[in-house]
């Protein structure tokens, strides 16, 4: 392939990246996203607490990335609705996503999760919504564009549409906090890559 083909597709690619990358250039909100999830996850490893996970859609297999990584830093991690899912108890953490501030199953777990005495972080582009500021006893800020704000009546064609932007960002996000409670937790790459399944 030529040069000059390639060149569309290396610029798009850096578009998006520029998108997602600024992201993390905006105010929040709340505190930093990144300190917040690193501080109430290595908390929760070092009670001994299970993870719970969960999102709709997109946002949900971020949730779900997240997870695996969790789970080979040595936490219990769980996602929700998965066959082998335990039982959530006053020891444990939520962590769920809700990027445009709401969705009725989000909304229902967290109820379960609290009613449990169990703690609950909600990640979202919508910190002033109603479900954010009840459901959880921390709050992350991400500011992102979301369905709550995409602009659907416009013609314009968006590079990152939907829900997209806030999506990648929560890709990136999880990375940077992986990579970080690698290191609060002293989990060496060796120790980590060791708890990958061999049942490939």
């Amino acid at each position: 392939m030529s040069e000059a083909k390639e060149a569309p597709m290396s610029q798009l690619g850096l578009q998006i990246c520029s998108q997602i990358g600024s992201v993390f250039t905006q105010p929040t909100s709340t505190p930093p996203p990144l300190d917040t999830l690193v501080h109430e996850l290595s908390n929760a490893a070092k009670r001994g607490a299970k993870v719970f996970v969960y999102g709709v859609g997109r946002e949900g297999l971020m949730m779900k990335g997240l997870c695996m990584r969790l789970a080979h830093l040595g936490l219990s991690a769980h996602c929700i609705f998965d066959m082998t899912t335990p039982p959530i108890s006053s020891a444990d953490l939520l962590l769920v996503s809700a990027g445009p501030g709401f969705f009725s199953t989000v909304e229902a777990l967290c109820k379960i999760a609290k009613d449990s005495g169990a703690r609950v972080v909600y990640v979202t582009a919508q910190p002033e919504a109603r479900a954010a500021v009840e459901c959880g006893d921390v709050v992350v800020h991400v500011a992102a564009q979301t369905m709550a704000n995409d602009g659907a009546d416009s013609k314009k064609r968006e590079v990152l549409p939907m829900g997209s932007l806030y999506e990648g960002a929560l890709f990136v996000l999880f990375e940077m906090v992986v990579f970080k409670l690698g290191e609060c937790l002293g989990q060496s790459p060796d120790v980590i890559r060791s708890r990958h399944t061999n049942l490939e």
